[in-house]
């Protein structure tokens, strides 16, 4: 009888022992696929100088910073309501349109430095782009972009190029690192092959 029980006990304390090792490793592996799996956020690009400043909005006057076009392709442009080239706004958006979703940004800044052509408030003008052109790319409030009073984008962009506008819809194409990588006459229509070449092989290039 002493032998049966010594068995008995013995069969009862390998159960127990079997069993607490099989609950332990179901609790190991419960923790460990309870635990996420670490992933890598995208890292956001980098703001480059040439992007580092702040402009008012021409709608409504409200602030915005240009690094929210870092890691973009950028087609500066100085504009105007009333010159001979003003009709350029309607390619400018169309290749807004076009290459947007690409990562084309086409920014607009009004400027009455040129023949006094851009003489309206920044509610006329926005209005004059919009009903008459359409505009939906990003533009902001009449800005000087020549000479010493010039902004301080129009002055890197100076610095960088060795180029001012010559007259209203001068145009500066700005890589996705914040380079610029040309810049284009008021003559060269936003349509023209030069610029369409510029802006897809910038396009093209990998952050």
């Amino acid at each position: 009888m002493k032998t049966n029980r010594s068995i008995h006990s013995a069969v009862r304390q390998a159960l127990l022992t079997m069993l607490l090792s099989l609950f332990g490793g179901f609790g190991v592996a419960t923790s460990a696929s309870a635990q996420p799996t670490p992933t890598s956020a995208p890292a956001a690009a980098a703001c480059p100088a040439l992007l580092q400043h702040q402009f008012s909005r021409l709608q409504d006057e409200a602030p915005q910073n240009l690094c929210q076009y870092a890691g973009k392709v950028v087609l500066v442009v100085n504009t105007a309501s009333f010159c001979g080239f003003t009709s350029q706004y309607e390619g400018l958006e169309a290749l807004y349109a076009k290459y947007q979703s690409k990562g084309l940004v086409v920014l607009g800044f009004p400027s009455n430095d040129f023949g006094a052509q851009e003489p309206g408030s920044s509610k006329v003008i926005a209005d004059f782009c919009f009903n008459t052109y359409g505009v939906k790319f990003p533009m902001f409030s009449k800005t000087v972009v020549i000479g010493a009073k010039r902004n301080a984008l129009y002055q890197d962009l100076f610095q960088a190029t060795k180029v001012a506008p010559g007259w209203n819809f001068h145009k500066y194409l700005i890589d996705r690192h914040g380079k610029v990588v040309a810049n284009y006459p008021s003559e060269v229509t936003p349509n023209s092959a030069s610029i369409v070449s510029g802006i897809e092989k910038a396009l093209s290039q990998k952050l």
